[in-house]
């Protein structure tokens, strides 16, 4: 092999890779730069499931009452506990018809004669999801049946501040939380801060 052809090998073998010094300088900002975005990208994961579950929720609720307007009867939202509505608003959600319009008889569902619409998986481990009044029923006219204006909040665990409520008109309307007050802080209609207490 020609000597000039062996030099144009042998420069090209040493002039490929990194040295050890270029790989730790390397590793050292790679590590600084996830040590600054991570907080950063927690907070926006749990800001990403209160959202979603807000907006499910919602769904869910506008489900209800749009069943209630198109087949004319009452619908019932609330967790199930058997076949009774229950208490515990952190648990499965169910949507149901009711074929009776008797408060009493809407309050358990009976799988022979009415109808189950939707259920929502229960609240992600550790965040609270609590409600204003023990169930939700929707008319044929789409107003509340059950109680009056009432308030859904759903609050993240160890990230209070991130907190999101849904509140719901006597007139059936849904309303999402929001910051009004560019505080960081979601409020409720009335203005107060949103909180799971």
């Amino acid at each position: 092999m020609p000597k000039s052809l062996q030099k144009t090998l042998s420069k090209n073998k040493t002039s490929k890779g990194f040295t050890i010094t270029e790989l730790l300088i390397g590793i050292a900002i790679i590590g600084i730069l996830t040590s600054v975005a991570a907080p950063s990208l927690s907070e926006y994961m749990v800001q990403s499931r209160v959202d979603n579950e807000v907006s499910e929720l919602q769904r869910l609720i506008l489900s209800a009452r749009n069943t209630a307007i198109n087949t004319s009867k009452n619908v019932t939202i609330c967790p199930l506990s058997g076949t009774t509505c229950g208490t515990n608003w952190q648990n499965e959600l169910s949507v149901f018809t009711n074929n009776d319009t008797s408060l009493a008889n809407n309050k358990s569902y009976d799988s022979d004669n009415e109808e189950l619409i939707k259920i929502k998986g229960q609240a992600s481990s550790g965040d609270s999801l609590t409600f204003s009044q023990n169930i939700i029923i929707f008319s044929a006219t789409g107003r509340l049946v059950s109680g009056g204006n009432s308030n859904f909040s759903y609050c993240p665990k160890g990230k209070s501040d991130l907190s999101r409520s849904i509140d719901i008109s006597l007139s059936g309307r849904v309303y999402a939380s929001s910051d009004t007050d560019n505080d960081g802080k979601d409020e409720n209609r009335n203005g107060t801060d949103v909180t799971c207490s």
